[in-house]
């Protein structure tokens, strides 16, 4: 635990998207999941993602949840986070720099004509 609070202390608001992915890198590692096979992080991504729908479900007044279990239902930060940790360990196992892999996407994008459909 005091290794994984010194790397956290490490992370600031300058730190970049490497320096978090390697901070993940490491505290997966330290947490024992670095041997976590790619699909086992996938169904994990997945339910990380419906929590994610879940907290924000809850802050929809139209939507229809269980009153009764709200405290089950995380905040929306949280789960962000968490999908967030889960997918750049994805990225981690099947070394993908997360950076190269916005960077490469968003000039396909760019170039890319938008349309919303309302």
């Amino acid at each position: 635990m005091k290794e994984q609070k010194e790397l956290l202390e490490l992370l600031n608001r300058q730190s970049t998207v490497d320096d978090v992915q390697e901070y993940i890198r490491k505290v997966i590692t330290l947490r024992g999941f670095a041997n976590q096979r790619v699909q086992d992080k996938m169904l994990l991504l997945l339910e990380e993602t419906g929590e994610l729908a879940k907290a924000i479900r809850k802050t929809l007044p139209e939507a229809s949840i269980d009153y009764n279990k709200i405290e089950n239902y995380t905040n929306i930060e949280e789960e962000i986070a968490d999908v967030f940790i889960v997918l750049t360990s994805i990225c981690n196992e099947l070394n993908i720099n997360l950076y190269d892999a916005i960077i490469n996407k968003e000039k396909n994008n760019v170039e890319r004509e938008w349309k919303i459909i309302k």
